[in-house]
């Protein structure tokens, strides 16, 4: 579904990624882990065609990635740092827009289901503007899923969310997942992780450490993966 072959990426003098051969089956969940600095984020936006990759090659669904190409993009569904929402719109007003981008015809009933599915529902006229860092969040992973990508490439999703929120996105991302939905998702959060990931891909200074399925497997033995001490059975 998606690869990576030897991505390399350079800021500077300095190197972000270092040779990274990854490969992610479609329908699988997994979960990118690594302190900070370790390239997580870089190699997730060089794969959602946020960033150029300094050398290495990326398929999306067996094709070459390429630059500016809509049916590739339409593929994809992003949650990053940034929103992307207007925050003087309302959530249908935002999602109305996204809507458009997408060449999405007839979307009230889809937008309404998702709005409420994260629980905005009471909110749903509201300016962007008067709502808290989770509210926003869950807005934002609605704007992800509204055109129904085959793949969701997720940043630190569940950031700025309180337990009924990741409760519901949690389940979400189980529906998805069940349709056959490829997820990825950069986080630190090893429970959450236990809850959705079939998969765990460590990195660490810009290479691939480990990379182990963890489905089934404690909380405890994840972190130890993160940490390089997991004994393999």
């Amino acid at each position: 579904m998606i690869e990576t072959k030897a991505l390399t990426k350079t800021i500077g003098e300095k190197m972000i990624l270092r040779g990274v051969n990854l490969k992610v089956n479609k329908g699988e969940a997994v979960a990118v882990l690594g302190t900070n600095g370790a390239g997580k984020s870089t190699w997730l936006k060089i794969v959602a065609g946020l960033l150029k990759p300094s050398s290495g090659e990326i398929f999306l669904k067996g094709q070459p990635r390429k630059k500016d190409d809509f049916e590739q993009q339409k593929v994809l569904g992003y949650l990053g740092h940034q929103s992307f929402l207007y925050d003087a719109f309302s959530p249908v007003e935002n999602l109305k827009f996204f809507a458009r981008l997408y060449h999405i015809s007839s979307p009230d009933t889809r937008i309404n289901k998702l709005i409420e599915d994260v629980g905005l529902a009471y909110f749903k006229h509201e300016p962007v503007r008067s709502f808290s860092r989770g509210m926003i969040q869950r807005l934002a992973i609605a704007r992800a899923i509204l055109h129904k990508p085959e793949i969701l490439l997720l940043d630190e999703p569940h950031t700025g969310l309180d337990q009924q929120a990741v409760s519901l996105f949690n389940r979400l991302l189980l529906d998805l997942k069940a349709e056959g939905v490829t997820i990825i998702m950069v986080t630190h959060d090893f429970q959450q992780i236990s809850t959705v990931c079939d998969r765990a891909v460590v990195l660490r200074k810009g290479r691939i450490a480990e990379d182990e399925l963890i489905r089934g497997r404690p909380v405890s033995w994840i972190h130890s993966l993160y940490e390089g001490e997991a004994a393999t059975l």
